[in-house]
């Protein structure tokens, strides 16, 4: 009885094990049956694809110029801004400019008076008067020499005095034009405590920091000229756009949120990145135009160079944390009796822009040839990856 019992309880047992090792296997098979959906894939049923609106193109190779939008300040060359003071200072006994006022080329700007003004004169005159004797005792002297009648000695001392009273009084020159005086002019009897101070170059007075008795030194700015007729613009671009822009591309450019636009060309590119990971470009503005003044702040456009790229409808880019994504037909497939589709998501790069296409950087490797891409709905198929707990939003 016990021996039955117990050869009872072995069948038992293995029937159990046997049991659950079908078990097992049962789920083990249900579990590699599970289909595993890779990152980048989207899958949606049939009647949700045309509820969404889904529909897909080819990746086309266009030609697209396109505009690049910047921002910048309105400049002036080196050679166009004056900024006018005085070399020896002085007291302003007149001005009567004021800021934005016209002037020339030669044009006073203030009368200034300085005590020095006639200790130069002064001093010019009594050298040229020394000079002119030494110069003819120079001569006499050097003729005397050639016939042995004077010492090399005396001639040498008559040859110093005349070179050392020639060198200050080529000083003096300068000196007298470095003040705005012609020493050829000069003479007894027009010895002037006043100077004009004149304007180097024509344009209009950006800046007047004068006044009658005013004292000033000579590193005191008095005015400030402009010429505006020559005009730069000063653009900023962002590192990733420094290859976008090259010299002769044409300008648009517009200022104080105006509509009327102005031209301009690019004569020179930046030749390094800024720490502010910035890049510099430089354009001629094109005429004249009245209402634009250096300083200003200007909205430009920079026309794109036209060439053929790889291009997508600008609906079929879909952004998203600061990347943007294309999507393109993957496969059909059934499940459970249910017909569905799926889609890739592929991250691109943008670039130019243009009658409602934008160019894109594929992967490389990436077939473009062959590519079905969702030209209709982008931003569906972006949602339901959201919605599907594969994105963080």
């Amino acid at each position: 009885m016990i021996k039955h019992s117990i050869k009872s309880f072995i069948i038992l047992s293995a029937f159990i094990v046997a049991l659950s090792s079908c078990n097992n296997d049962k789920k083990s098979m249900e579990v590699e049956e599970v289909e595993v959906i890779p990152d980048s894939i989207v899958e949606l049923r049939d009647d949700q694809v045309k509820l969404s609106g889904i529909e897909t193109g080819a990746i086309e190779m266009r030609s697209l110029s396109g505009t690049l939008k910047v921002s910048g300040l309105v400049a002036v060359a080196p050679q166009n801004l004056a900024t006018v003071s005085a070399p020896l200072g002085g007291f302003v006994k007149s001005a009567s400019l004021m800021p934005g006022s016209t002037v020339t080329k030669g044009q006073t700007l203030a009368i200034l008076e300085n005590q020095e003004f006639i200790d130069i004169q002064q001093n010019y005159l009594e050298t040229k008067n020394k000079f002119e004797y030494a110069e003819a005792e120079y001569k006499r002297h050097t003729e005397l020499y050639k016939d042995d009648v004077y010492s090399q000695k005396n001639l040498q001392q008559v040859t110093t005095e005349y070179k050392s009273l020639k060198t200050q009084l080529k000083a003096l020159e300068q000196k007298l034009a470095l003040v705005g005086i012609n020493p050829s002019n000069l003479t007894d009897d027009n010895i002037s405590r006043s100077i004009p101070v004149v304007s180097p170059i024509s344009g209009y007075v950006k800046t007047v920091n004068v006044n009658i008795g005013k004292f000033v030194s000579p590193s005191d700015v008095l005015f400030e000229i402009v010429n505006s007729d020559n005009l730069f613009l000063e653009l900023t671009l962002f590192e990733k756009d420094a290859d976008k822009a090259s010299t002769g591309q044409k300008i648009r450019f517009f200022i104080n949120n105006e509509s009327e636009q102005h031209d301009a060309v690019i004569y020179q590119t930046g030749k390094s990145i800024s720490d502010d990971k910035t890049y510099k470009v430089y354009a001629t503005v094109s005429g004249k135009c009245k209402n634009v003044l250096p300083g200003m702040y200007v909205n430009a456009e920079i026309e794109a160079s036209s060439n053929q790229v790889t291009a997508v409808p600008n609906e079929s880019i879909a952004s998203f944390d600061e990347k943007d994504y294309i999507f393109v037909f993957e496969k059909n497939k059934v499940e459970d009796g249910k017909p569905f589709t799926e889609y890739r998501m592929i991250q691109v790069q943008k670039g130019v822009s243009d009658k409602g296409f934008t160019e894109i950087v594929l992967p490389e490797g990436f077939d473009f040839q062959i590519a079905k891409v969702v030209v209709k709905g982008a931003y569906n198929l972006l949602s339901a990856k959201k919605n599907a707990g594969e994105m963080a939003c």
